[in-house]
């Protein structure tokens, strides 16, 4: 029976500790700050309702077969302080997190070979403490190597899609390509219905080619209707519909700018790449939050 420690159980980690919990199989533990009680879990009509193995002091650890990073990306510190008493010699890290720099971010706690960068395309909330719903299907993909395959069988029986990859590094960045106009809403504090405006359509255009350019660069193999595709199915989504980081910063949490749009820049700038419109927005943002509107 695999052994599975959660790092972060928050609408992310509960829905994959739900999911896993439904297919049986693990023996499981949530690594939180706060005991939790009975979880309500909603997995698209499919009631979970457990009550999981909680941890709230690093020192409870013990080392498992896998741990599974749910945190935001520029949580890793916190996630990592669970490391030395969850991480073994034959331990693996996979990290369900945004962005295209997965391993980068751990490497300062970790081996290489130990972790495990993981795609995710999950749409979930938590509208309070002990419930949790999943409001659309969920996708992950991995690198198609030994550690990926293990982590698929993980998910055997559970109503998640997750596979193995031979271009992860196209996966990664059409992922963030999608996620890159999402800033859009952030800063207007607007849901997902603002993209039927043709002005902000124009805009989001913009924003997901220069994302585009950017990955190309980095050797991922993007459809040339990307950008195009994804204003489709922003047009095409609910439009009350909230990203996280429009979320979060209607909530006035800290948000992901950096695993985001900044990666954009960052890898821009080492290619001599232009992502003027993406720099607006990440310096925007990054004054907003930082007065705190």
């Amino acid at each position: 029976m695999p052994t599975i420690a959660i790092i972060g159980p928050g609408a992310i980690g509960g829905v994959i500790a739900a999911s896993l919990h439904r297919g049986g199989g693990h023996e499981i533990s949530l690594c939180a700050r706060r005991p939790l009680g009975p979880l309500t879990v909603d997995l698209l009509g499919e009631v979970e309702k457990f009550t999981p193995t909680v941890l709230t002091d690093p020192a409870q650890g013990r080392p498992v077969d896998w741990v599974l990073v749910t945190t935001k990306a520029y949580d890793c510190a916190g996630a990592a302080a669970w490391f030395p008493m969850l991480v073994g010699p034959s331990t693996r890290v996979a990290v369900l997190q945004n962005g295209v720099e997965h391993r980068k971010r751990l490497r300062p706690w970790l081996a290489e070979a130990q972790i495990v960068p993981v795609m995710i395309d999950l749409p979930a909330e938590r509208p309070t403490p002990v419930s949790i719903s999943q409001r659309g299907p969920g996708k992950l993909i991995v690198p198609a190597d030994a550690d990926g395959s293990r982590f698929v069988a993980l998910f055997a029986r559970t109503q998640l899609s997750v596979t193995t990859s031979d271009d992860f590094t196209s996966v990664v960045w059409q992922k963030l390509c999608l996620n890159s106009v999402g800033i859009i809403n952030a800063l207007l504090l607007k849901p997902t219905g603002v993209f039927g405006h043709e002005d902000i359509g124009a805009l989001a255009l913009g924003i997901a080619r220069e994302c585009m350019a950017v990955a190309r660069a980095e050797g991922a193999t993007l459809p040339d209707d990307l950008a195009e595709t994804i204003l489709a199915n922003c047009r095409a989504a609910p439009p009350d519909s909230m990203n996280s980081l429009h979320a979060d910063r209607a909530a006035g949490r800290p948000m992901e700018i950096d695993a985001r749009n900044g990666a954009i820049l960052r890898f821009g700038e080492k290619h001599g790449i232009p992502t003027p419109l993406n720099r607006m927005a990440v310096t925007l943002l990054a004054h907003m939050s930082a007065a705190g509107q």
